[in-house]
Protein backbone atom coordinates (compact mmCIF):
# COMPACT_ATOMS: atom_id res chain seq x y z
CA UNK A 1 0.00 0.00 0.00
CA UNK A 2 1.46 3.56 -0.79
CA UNK A 3 2.50 5.71 2.22
CA UNK A 4 0.11 8.37 2.94
CA UNK A 5 1.45 11.65 5.17
CA UNK A 6 -1.00 12.72 7.37
CA UNK A 7 -2.40 16.57 5.69
CA UNK A 8 -2.13 15.80 2.04
CA UNK A 9 -4.30 15.15 -0.18
CA UNK A 10 -3.73 12.07 -0.28
CA UNK A 11 -4.89 11.36 3.14
CA UNK A 12 -7.94 13.23 2.54
CA UNK A 13 -8.63 11.55 -0.55
CA UNK A 14 -7.62 8.32 0.92
CA UNK A 15 -10.35 9.64 3.93
CA UNK A 16 -13.26 10.03 1.33
CA UNK A 17 -13.04 6.50 0.52
CA UNK A 18 -12.66 4.89 3.49
CA UNK A 19 -14.94 7.39 5.21
CA UNK A 20 -17.90 6.23 2.96
CA UNK A 21 -16.72 2.56 3.26
CA UNK A 22 -17.20 2.52 6.75
CA UNK A 23 -20.83 4.75 6.65
CA UNK A 24 -21.70 1.96 4.64
CA UNK A 25 -21.16 -1.11 6.83
CA UNK A 26 -22.29 0.74 9.74
CA UNK A 27 -25.90 1.22 8.18
CA UNK A 28 -26.24 -2.39 7.21
CA UNK A 29 -27.58 -3.21 11.02
CA UNK A 30 -29.77 -0.73 11.74
CA UNK A 31 -31.17 0.28 8.56
CA UNK A 32 -34.29 1.64 7.46
CA UNK A 33 -36.02 1.83 10.84
CA UNK A 34 -38.50 4.40 10.41
CA UNK A 35 -39.92 3.68 14.07
CA UNK A 36 -37.12 4.95 16.27
CA UNK A 37 -38.60 3.76 19.35
CA UNK A 38 -38.19 0.37 17.39
CA UNK A 39 -34.28 1.14 16.42
CA UNK A 40 -33.75 2.04 20.25
CA UNK A 41 -35.27 -1.61 21.03
CA UNK A 42 -33.47 -3.28 18.77
CA UNK A 43 -30.22 -1.60 19.28
CA UNK A 44 -29.99 0.59 22.61
CA UNK A 45 -30.07 3.94 23.19
CA UNK A 46 -26.74 4.90 21.02
CA UNK A 47 -25.60 2.60 18.35
CA UNK A 48 -21.74 3.16 18.63
CA UNK A 49 -20.12 0.35 15.89
CA UNK A 50 -21.02 -2.13 13.08
CA UNK A 51 -23.91 -3.99 14.20
CA UNK A 52 -25.76 -7.78 12.52
CA UNK A 53 -28.82 -7.28 11.32
CA UNK A 54 -32.14 -8.44 12.92
CA UNK A 55 -33.93 -10.99 11.50
CA UNK A 56 -36.49 -10.37 9.52
CA UNK A 57 -34.86 -6.92 8.65
CA UNK A 58 -33.17 -5.66 5.42
CA UNK A 59 -29.66 -7.28 4.84
CA UNK A 60 -30.52 -10.42 7.08
CA UNK A 61 -28.21 -12.74 7.06
CA UNK A 62 -25.41 -10.06 6.70
CA UNK A 63 -22.63 -9.66 9.46
CA UNK A 64 -21.24 -6.71 11.31
CA UNK A 65 -18.40 -4.76 9.26
CA UNK A 66 -19.82 -6.70 6.31
CA UNK A 67 -20.68 -3.91 2.60
CA UNK A 68 -23.88 -3.75 1.71
CA UNK A 69 -24.54 -3.72 -2.24
CA UNK A 70 -23.31 -0.04 -2.12
CA UNK A 71 -20.50 -0.52 -1.02
CA UNK A 72 -19.93 -3.08 -3.40
CA UNK A 73 -21.06 -1.03 -6.35
CA UNK A 74 -18.45 1.39 -4.89
CA UNK A 75 -15.92 -1.04 -4.69
CA UNK A 76 -16.26 -1.89 -8.12
CA UNK A 77 -15.87 1.74 -9.18
CA UNK A 78 -12.98 1.64 -6.97
CA UNK A 79 -11.23 -0.77 -8.59
CA UNK A 80 -12.44 -0.02 -12.14
CA UNK A 81 -10.61 3.31 -11.70
CA UNK A 82 -7.65 1.75 -10.21
CA UNK A 83 -7.22 -0.70 -12.76
CA UNK A 84 -7.89 1.94 -15.78
CA UNK A 85 -5.74 4.62 -14.57
CA UNK A 86 -9.10 6.96 -14.52
CA UNK A 87 -12.97 6.57 -15.41
CA UNK A 88 -13.70 4.40 -18.30
CA UNK A 89 -16.96 4.06 -18.99
CA UNK A 90 -17.02 0.80 -20.82
CA UNK A 91 -15.24 -0.88 -18.17
CA UNK A 92 -17.43 0.31 -15.60
CA UNK A 93 -20.17 -0.97 -17.60
CA UNK A 94 -18.43 -3.84 -18.30
CA UNK A 95 -17.86 -4.77 -14.80
CA UNK A 96 -21.52 -3.70 -13.61
CA UNK A 97 -22.76 -6.61 -16.56
CA UNK A 98 -19.96 -9.24 -15.87
CA UNK A 99 -19.73 -8.95 -11.79
CA UNK A 100 -23.23 -7.56 -10.59
CA UNK A 101 -25.63 -8.39 -12.77
CA UNK A 102 -25.42 -12.06 -12.61
CA UNK A 103 -26.32 -11.56 -9.09
CA UNK A 104 -29.24 -10.73 -9.37
CA UNK A 105 -32.86 -11.81 -10.16
CA UNK A 106 -34.78 -8.02 -10.57
CA UNK A 107 -36.21 -8.60 -6.74
CA UNK A 108 -35.38 -6.50 -3.63
CA UNK A 109 -34.18 -8.94 -2.03
CA UNK A 110 -31.25 -10.36 -3.83
CA UNK A 111 -27.86 -9.80 -4.50
CA UNK A 112 -25.13 -8.98 -2.84
CA UNK A 113 -25.68 -7.07 0.89
CA UNK A 114 -29.06 -9.25 0.38
CA UNK A 115 -30.87 -6.34 -0.84
CA UNK A 116 -30.97 -4.27 -4.07
CA UNK A 117 -31.90 -0.61 -4.60
CA UNK A 118 -34.53 0.52 -6.89
CA UNK A 119 -32.46 2.15 -9.98
CA UNK A 120 -30.26 -0.70 -10.09
CA UNK A 121 -33.48 -3.43 -10.20
CA UNK A 122 -34.27 -1.22 -13.07
CA UNK A 123 -30.90 -0.74 -14.60
CA UNK A 124 -30.63 -4.83 -14.48
CA UNK A 125 -34.07 -5.48 -15.72
CA UNK A 126 -33.66 -2.89 -18.82
CA UNK A 127 -30.19 -4.51 -19.18
CA UNK A 128 -30.55 -8.07 -19.08
CA UNK A 129 -34.34 -8.29 -19.58
CA UNK A 130 -34.68 -6.13 -22.16
CA UNK A 131 -31.20 -6.27 -24.02
CA UNK A 132 -31.15 -2.19 -23.86
CA UNK A 133 -27.70 -0.86 -24.30
CA UNK A 134 -26.36 1.41 -21.87
CA UNK A 135 -27.34 4.32 -21.99
CA UNK A 136 -30.80 3.71 -21.82
CA UNK A 137 -30.99 1.67 -18.76
CA UNK A 138 -31.17 5.30 -16.37
CA UNK A 139 -34.75 4.92 -14.51
CA UNK A 140 -37.19 7.38 -12.42
CA UNK A 141 -36.16 7.05 -8.75
CA UNK A 142 -34.70 10.27 -6.72
CA UNK A 143 -32.43 8.74 -4.94
CA UNK A 144 -28.65 8.86 -4.40
CA UNK A 145 -27.52 5.77 -5.35
CA UNK A 146 -24.99 7.02 -8.02
CA UNK A 147 -23.48 9.23 -5.37
CA UNK A 148 -22.52 6.43 -3.35
CA UNK A 149 -20.52 5.19 -6.47
CA UNK A 150 -19.72 8.16 -8.77
CA UNK A 151 -17.94 9.73 -5.26
CA UNK A 152 -15.10 7.35 -5.79
CA UNK A 153 -14.74 9.28 -9.45
CA UNK A 154 -15.27 12.87 -7.34
CA UNK A 155 -12.01 11.77 -5.06
CA UNK A 156 -10.06 10.75 -8.38
CA UNK A 157 -11.07 13.68 -10.46
CA UNK A 158 -10.90 16.32 -7.16
CA UNK A 159 -8.01 18.54 -8.71
CA UNK A 160 -9.89 18.71 -12.31
CA UNK A 161 -13.91 19.93 -11.69
CA UNK A 162 -14.66 20.01 -15.42
CA UNK A 163 -13.28 16.80 -16.02
CA UNK A 164 -14.96 15.35 -12.59
CA UNK A 165 -18.31 17.10 -13.75
CA UNK A 166 -18.76 15.31 -17.15
CA UNK A 167 -17.35 11.95 -15.61
CA UNK A 168 -19.44 11.69 -12.85
CA UNK A 169 -22.97 13.42 -14.95
CA UNK A 170 -22.03 10.66 -17.65
CA UNK A 171 -21.74 7.76 -14.90
CA UNK A 172 -24.94 8.86 -12.94
CA UNK A 173 -27.02 8.96 -15.93
CA UNK A 174 -26.33 5.48 -16.44
CA UNK A 175 -28.99 4.38 -13.44
CA UNK A 176 -30.75 7.65 -12.98
CA UNK A 177 -33.10 9.75 -15.71
CA UNK A 178 -33.84 12.62 -13.60
CA UNK A 179 -31.75 15.40 -14.84
CA UNK A 180 -32.47 16.81 -10.92
CA UNK A 181 -31.14 14.01 -9.48
CA UNK A 182 -28.34 14.14 -11.64
CA UNK A 183 -27.26 17.64 -11.30
CA UNK A 184 -27.85 17.25 -7.41
CA UNK A 185 -25.34 14.40 -8.03
CA UNK A 186 -22.91 16.05 -9.61
CA UNK A 187 -23.13 19.32 -7.73
CA UNK A 188 -22.58 16.32 -4.43
CA UNK A 189 -19.40 15.15 -6.14
CA UNK A 190 -17.92 18.35 -6.82
CA UNK A 191 -18.28 19.63 -3.25
CA UNK A 192 -16.35 16.07 -1.93
CA UNK A 193 -13.74 17.39 -5.02
CA UNK A 194 -13.06 20.65 -3.32
CA UNK A 195 -12.92 19.22 0.49
CA UNK A 196 -10.49 16.99 -1.37
CA UNK A 197 -8.69 19.78 -2.52
CA UNK A 198 -8.48 21.08 1.08
CA UNK A 199 -10.92 23.37 1.00
CA UNK A 200 -13.23 24.20 4.23
CA UNK A 201 -16.32 22.84 4.17
CA UNK A 202 -17.88 26.72 5.02
CA UNK A 203 -20.20 29.42 4.41
CA UNK A 204 -17.74 29.95 1.43
CA UNK A 205 -17.57 26.84 0.19
CA UNK A 206 -20.62 27.38 -2.46
CA UNK A 207 -18.72 30.90 -3.77
CA UNK A 208 -16.36 28.74 -4.92
CA UNK A 209 -18.21 25.86 -6.44
CA UNK A 210 -20.16 29.56 -8.12
CA UNK A 211 -16.71 30.83 -9.01
CA UNK A 212 -16.29 27.45 -11.28
CA UNK A 213 -19.74 27.85 -13.24
CA UNK A 214 -18.45 31.25 -13.83
CA UNK A 215 -15.77 29.52 -15.78
CA UNK A 216 -17.54 26.64 -17.56
CA UNK A 217 -15.84 24.41 -15.67
CA UNK A 218 -19.19 23.14 -13.51
CA UNK A 219 -22.16 22.64 -16.20
CA UNK A 220 -24.81 24.64 -14.44
CA UNK A 221 -26.82 27.29 -15.74
CA UNK A 222 -26.24 30.67 -13.74
CA UNK A 223 -27.27 34.64 -14.89
CA UNK A 224 -26.66 36.17 -11.59
CA UNK A 225 -23.18 37.67 -10.73
CA UNK A 226 -20.79 37.52 -7.83
CA UNK A 227 -22.71 36.68 -4.58
CA UNK A 228 -25.79 35.80 -5.92
CA UNK A 229 -26.42 39.62 -6.87
CA UNK A 230 -28.84 39.94 -10.00
CA UNK A 231 -27.84 40.45 -13.62
CA UNK A 232 -27.09 44.08 -15.28
CA UNK A 233 -29.30 45.15 -17.88
CA UNK A 234 -27.59 44.05 -21.42
CA UNK A 235 -25.96 41.01 -19.70
CA UNK A 236 -26.15 38.17 -22.22
CA UNK A 237 -27.81 35.01 -21.14
CA UNK A 238 -25.57 32.35 -20.12
CA UNK A 239 -25.91 29.30 -23.19
CA UNK A 240 -28.25 26.55 -21.71
CA UNK A 241 -26.69 23.58 -24.32
CA UNK A 242 -25.60 21.16 -22.07
CA UNK A 243 -26.05 23.03 -18.97
CA UNK A 244 -28.34 21.29 -16.25
CA UNK A 245 -31.36 24.46 -15.38
CA UNK A 246 -30.20 25.90 -12.04
CA UNK A 247 -27.08 26.33 -9.66
CA UNK A 248 -29.06 25.58 -6.66
CA UNK A 249 -27.56 22.55 -5.73
CA UNK A 250 -24.40 23.82 -5.51
CA UNK A 251 -25.61 26.60 -2.74
CA UNK A 252 -27.15 24.56 -0.51
CA UNK A 253 -23.94 23.40 1.20
CA UNK A 254 -22.82 26.34 2.23
CA UNK A 255 -26.46 27.48 3.70
CA UNK A 256 -26.05 23.82 5.65
CA UNK A 257 -22.71 25.20 7.21
CA UNK A 258 -24.35 28.19 8.02
CA UNK A 259 -26.93 26.52 9.93
CA UNK A 260 -24.25 24.54 11.50
CA UNK A 261 -22.35 27.56 12.76
CA UNK A 262 -25.50 29.82 13.92
CA UNK A 263 -25.64 29.78 17.21
CA UNK A 264 -29.17 30.59 17.15
CA UNK A 265 -29.94 27.73 15.21
CA UNK A 266 -29.28 24.25 16.83
CA UNK A 267 -30.26 20.88 16.36
CA UNK A 268 -29.76 18.78 19.74
CA UNK A 269 -29.26 16.14 19.66
CA UNK A 270 -27.60 15.86 16.19
CA UNK A 271 -29.05 13.30 15.05
CA UNK A 272 -32.27 15.35 14.73
CA UNK A 273 -31.53 16.09 11.42
CA UNK A 274 -32.97 13.35 9.78
CA UNK A 275 -36.08 14.72 11.51
CA UNK A 276 -35.40 18.13 10.41
CA UNK A 277 -34.75 17.14 6.85
CA UNK A 278 -36.69 14.11 6.80
CA UNK A 279 -35.92 10.31 6.83
CA UNK A 280 -36.76 9.11 3.70
CA UNK A 281 -33.97 8.06 0.42
CA UNK A 282 -34.88 10.69 -1.45
CA UNK A 283 -32.15 12.82 -2.32
CA UNK A 284 -33.56 16.06 -1.71
CA UNK A 285 -34.03 14.33 1.82
CA UNK A 286 -30.96 13.20 2.36
CA UNK A 287 -28.57 15.82 1.11
CA UNK A 288 -29.46 18.50 3.66
CA UNK A 289 -28.90 16.01 6.38
CA UNK A 290 -25.40 14.70 4.69
CA UNK A 291 -24.28 18.41 4.65
CA UNK A 292 -25.65 19.76 7.69
CA UNK A 293 -23.49 17.03 10.04
CA UNK A 294 -20.60 17.25 7.72
CA UNK A 295 -19.68 21.09 8.43
CA UNK A 296 -21.01 20.53 12.14
CA UNK A 297 -18.39 17.82 12.62
CA UNK A 298 -16.12 18.81 10.29
CA UNK A 299 -13.05 17.27 12.07
CA UNK A 300 -14.68 14.43 14.51
CA UNK A 301 -15.07 11.97 11.75
CA UNK A 302 -16.57 9.43 14.54
CA UNK A 303 -19.59 12.06 16.17
CA UNK A 304 -20.35 12.79 12.06
CA UNK A 305 -21.37 9.35 11.42
CA UNK A 306 -22.92 8.14 14.45
CA UNK A 307 -25.16 10.78 14.65
CA UNK A 308 -25.97 10.05 10.86
CA UNK A 309 -26.66 6.20 11.75
CA UNK A 310 -28.67 6.87 14.99
CA UNK A 311 -30.90 9.39 12.84
CA UNK A 312 -32.71 6.19 11.24
CA UNK A 313 -34.68 6.17 8.38
CA UNK A 314 -32.19 5.99 5.07
CA UNK A 315 -29.11 5.88 7.21
CA UNK A 316 -26.95 3.84 5.32
CA UNK A 317 -26.79 5.96 2.56
CA UNK A 318 -26.86 9.41 4.78
CA UNK A 319 -23.41 7.79 6.59
CA UNK A 320 -21.67 6.93 3.12
CA UNK A 321 -22.33 10.26 2.05
CA UNK A 322 -21.07 11.74 5.36
CA UNK A 323 -18.67 9.74 5.78
CA UNK A 324 -16.97 10.49 2.02
CA UNK A 325 -18.21 14.19 3.44
CA UNK A 326 -16.50 14.30 7.17
CA UNK A 327 -13.50 11.38 5.95
CA UNK A 328 -12.32 14.33 3.25
CA UNK A 329 -12.13 16.35 5.84
CA UNK A 330 -10.19 14.67 8.57
CA UNK A 331 -8.14 12.48 6.09
CA UNK A 332 -7.48 8.51 6.58
CA UNK A 333 -5.42 9.88 9.80
CA UNK A 334 -8.48 11.38 10.90
CA UNK A 335 -10.40 8.24 10.71
CA UNK A 336 -10.83 6.00 14.30
CA UNK A 337 -8.84 2.85 13.94
CA UNK A 338 -11.60 0.77 15.44
CA UNK A 339 -14.00 1.39 12.26
CA UNK A 340 -11.22 0.05 9.91
CA UNK A 341 -10.20 -3.05 12.41
CA UNK A 342 -13.72 -3.99 12.08
CA UNK A 343 -14.37 -3.46 8.43
CA UNK A 344 -14.71 -6.87 6.92
CA UNK A 345 -12.48 -6.10 3.97
CA UNK A 346 -10.30 -3.14 5.07
CA UNK A 347 -7.20 -4.63 3.99
CA UNK A 348 -8.41 -4.60 0.64
CA UNK A 349 -10.14 -1.53 0.41
CA UNK A 350 -7.18 0.43 2.09
CA UNK A 351 -5.16 -0.68 -0.70
CA UNK A 352 -7.39 0.30 -3.32
CA UNK A 353 -8.11 4.07 -1.33
CA UNK A 354 -4.26 4.50 -1.24
CA UNK A 355 -3.70 3.50 -4.63
CA UNK A 356 -6.48 5.85 -5.79
CA UNK A 357 -5.75 9.08 -3.75
CA UNK A 358 -1.81 8.74 -5.08
CA UNK A 359 -3.39 8.69 -8.22
CA UNK A 360 -5.13 11.95 -7.33
CA UNK A 361 -2.84 13.47 -6.04
CA UNK A 362 -0.47 13.20 -8.80
CA UNK A 363 -2.68 13.98 -11.75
Amino acid sequence: MPTIEQGTLKDRAAGALMGAFVGDALGLGPHWYYDLAELRRDFGDWIDGYTDPKPGRYHEGCRAGQLSQAGFILKLTLRSLVERGGYDAGDFCRRMDEELFPLLDGTPVSGPGNYTSQSIREAWRRRVQQKLPWGQTGGNADTTEAIERALAIAVRLARDPGRLAAAVAENAALTQGDDVVVSMTVAFCAVLGQLVQGHRFDAKLSDRLMKLVKTGELPFHAVTRDNVQPPRPGDPDPPRAGKFASPDALLTPSYMARAAADPDIRIEPAWKVSLVYGMPCAIYHQLPAAYYLAARFADDFEAAVLHSVNGGGQNQARSILVGALVGAQTGLSGIPGRFLDGLEEAVELLDLSARLAEAAARD
